[in-house]
């Protein structure tokens, strides 16, 4: 089993190069790869390992909540609450309902309670790929917000409700008012113990000068936090993400080779789990189907959509409702801007499901308290499988053609360069009164070489940042001055490379060197 995982894991992270190399989607490309494993006679020592839930609630989900979180804005996740509590909580839970009822009626496997497990697992979405996505084709920041935010909170929401259908569907006694409790309980206890842990790694981090081990807190930090909020009844998924927000608030102020090292490291550790989450989701198609033996055909094919159609229609209800009706509200009306028709069907299209929805699934005991088989279990698993592969590949397919065509979505990415521009100028701006203070200064003896050579250098970021929103073939003065600048860059690599082989200097010597020339080149070559 762990020499199957670790060949899954290597082929994962070399079809997402792969995949990269050629501009595809990786997630979608990893899906597929998976499925068509699954597919070929032979491979079951491949396709056939079940996706152990531990393995992502434990080990996956922590560590790919903390890097979002970190990228988050909580300024824009405060400005925009109402909406992602509608998305994060208010969606699930009536996908939950919609899905239970339909699924109690279309499987007759299936008890009520049994029903609503399948809702609560299907329930929230993994808006990783419609976030990739949306970068990628510039939509606007609100838009990308709702998405993100969605994403981290919804899993909250949606595990604490499958707890509680769990609960009942094993026959472990429980009620309305209990569930409700047990949700409340998870809720606060996981922020009381985000904020906690997340202020004491920040404390730890913030008395360190010592980069690589700031990125090592770091690392453990998300598993640290999540263990310790299941293990007080707490929400996991909500403890990272509060302590995610607190320590990426933080990260501003700290080190730049800090920010440097955590930037590159979290980069690396989010597509290798992405990439093996998302190749096991592919390869589950043989655990899948195999306990439908026996099991009509017709009747698997009108459950199948019968639950995917529902999935996709409740999203799409509930986004339209609350983007419109909230606006009957005269005091809603006069403070917000009226949603852009584009901007809402997007949101409402990016439900793909993720890893968390199958986990879930394979964490569905065999057998309930009173010895009896779980009642259709293997059912269960089979149309959780269909709504994350249907969705991943229905809306990651026709996610990048619509918001190519859909009027209204923006430019963000010059919208971005234009803010960027006008806070580099206002950077500037300041940067050359500090330089003027120093020089009026009597105290400070400064060359007026030197003043010269620094008011040049201030100016020439200030023209650049400008310059990166002129159209694309013209060519600038700062942008002659970078491509010279890094041909002289490469030949001063060259020259360290030989001096090195003549064994004139060390190979430690080399590479300070080369660290020096690789953030030059890395500054010029930003954005």
């Amino acid at each position: 089993m762990s020499a199957s995982l670790l060949a899954i894991l290597v082929t994962s992270v070399l079809l997402a190069a792969v995949a990269r190399r050629y501009d595809l989607s990786s997630l979608l490309f990893l899906v597929v790869a998976g499925l068509t494993v699954g597919l070929i006679p032979g491979a079951d020592h491949i396709s056939g390992i079940e996706l152990d839930p531990d393995l992502v609630l434990y080990v996956l989900l922590p560590p790919l909540l903390w890097s979002a979180g970190l990228e988050s804005s909580y300024v824009s996740l405060r400005e925009n609450t109402r909406s992602i509590g509608l998305l994060a909580i208010g969606l699930p839970l009536a996908t939950t309902a919609a899905v239970g009822f339909v699924a109690y009626r279309t499987v007759p496997e299936l008890t009520l309670a049994a029903a609503f497990v399948l809702g609560a697992i299907v329930a929230p979405p993994d808006a990783v790929s419609a976030s990739a996505v949306g970068r990628r084709l510039g939509l606007p920041r609100r838009t990308m917000t709702l998405l993100g935010g969605e994403s981290l909170l919804n899993d909250a929401t949606a595990l604490t409700a499958y707890k509680v259908a769990l609960a009942a569907a094993i026959g472990a006694s429980t009620s309305l008012r209990a569930g409700l409790e047990t949700f409340l309980v998870a809720a606060l206890a996981g922020v009381l113990v985000g904020f906690a842990l997340g202020k004491i790694v920040v404390f730890i981090r913030s008395r360190l000068d010592d980069p690589l081990a700031e990125s090592a807190i770091g690392l453990v930090a998300p598993f640290l936090i999540y263990l310790v909020a299941e293990q007080v009844e707490g929400s996991g998924v909500l403890a990272v993400v509060v302590a995610a927000l607190i320590a990426g608030q933080r990260h501003s102020t700290a080190g730049y080779a800090a920010r440097l090292q955590d930037r590159a490291v979290w980069k690396a550790v989010q597509l290798v789990l992405e990439s093996f989450a998302f190749l096991m989701i592919g390869l589950q198609l043989p655990a899948a189907v195999e306990g439908l033996k026996g099991t009509s055909a017709a009747l698997i094919v009108t459950s199948a959509l019968a639950v995917f159609a529902t999935v996709i229609a409740v999203r799409l209800a509930w986004v339209y409702a609350f983007a419109y009706l909230p606006r009957l509200v005269p005091r809603i009306r006069s403070t917000e801007p009226p949603p852009v028709p584009g901007q809402v069907f997007v949101v409402s299209w990016a439900g793909m499901r993720g890893v968390v929805s199958l986990a879930a699934a394979f964490g569905v005991p065999l057998t309930t308290l009173s010895g009896q088989l779980f009642p259709g279990r293997p059912q269960l698993i089979f149309l959780t499988f269909v709504v994350v592969v249907g969705t991943l590949l229905l809306h990651g397919l026709t996610l990048p053609w619509l918001i190519r065509r859909l009027d209204g979505l923006g430019d963000q990415q010059r919208a971005d360069l234009l803010a960027a521009a006008a806070a580099q100028d206002r950077a500037a701006q300041a940067a050359a009164d500090r330089l003027d203070e120093l020089l009026s200064d009597a105290s400070t003896d400064v060359d007026a070489r030197a003043a010269d050579v620094l008011r040049a250098w201030n100016q020439r970021r200030r023209q650049t940042a400008w310059e990166r929103i002129d159209d694309e073939g013209v060519e600038s003065p700062m942008a002659t001055f970078r491509e010279l600048r890094l041909e002289m860059l490469a030949a001063e690599r060259r020259a360290f490379l030989a001096d090195r082989d003549l064994g004139r200097i060390d190979d430690e010597v080399l590479r300070a060197m080369l660290y020096g020339l690789d953030l030059e080149e890395a500054v010029l070559n930003r954005g």
